[in-house]
């Protein structure tokens, strides 16, 4: 026992050196054992760990950073949409993850959080407003897009011969020239 402490200040062996931990405030305990202070460190950067959030994997012990950046982490998610890491709140759609202020629609750039939303061939997410105004087929007859009523968000049409009609500009004539 080292002379300068009172066998009263003895707390037990450091886990990772193995040697004598004396004296309150020199230690700490983590994972259920006894650390040193200047012992208990990220196992990449060797940054104190004491009183800070830390991660373990594989028996080694990480800081936050080294956690999720060095490539310890397990499972990193990373945006689909802006390819950063998302260390936080993760949206799903369509098998690929977004942080949920990422997840937007192409056109208008709204947020689509808790909003419906539909999928172009692409894999471009789009507000279905905007997926119906950019995408909608054109009437044969008046040449303008066929878009869902108001309030609606389908749109009824008359396929007639491979050509698309509003219900209003059908005529039900075919000119076969």
């Amino acid at each position: 026992m080292d002379p300068r402490y009172s066998s009263s200040l003895y707390f037990g062996s450091c886990t990772s050196c193995s040697k004598a931990v004396y004296g309150e405030g020199r230690a700490c305990r983590a994972m259920g054992c006894l650390f040193h202070n200047t012992c208990f460190t990220c196992s990449v950067c060797s940054e104190k760990l004491s009183g800070k959030p830390f991660y373990t994997m594989s028996g080694r012990i990480y800081c936050e950073d080294d956690f999720l950046y060095s490539g310890a982490h397990p499972s990193q998610e990373v945006c689909n949409s802006c390819g950063c890491l998302i260390m936080d709140m993760v949206l799903q759609a369509r098998v690929k993850s977004y942080h949920p202020s990422c997840f937007r629609c192409v056109v208008c750039r709204r947020s689509l959080e808790g909003q419906p939303f539909t999928v172009d061939a692409d894999s471009r997410v789009y507000c279905v407003s905007d997926y119906h105004r950019v995408r909608a087929p054109l009437c044969a007859a008046c040449r303008g897009p066929i878009l869902p009523t108001e309030g609606s968000t389908e749109s009824i049409r008359v396929v007639s011969f491979d050509r698309n009609y509003h219900v209003e500009c059908y005529s039900g004539k075919v000119d076969l020239i």
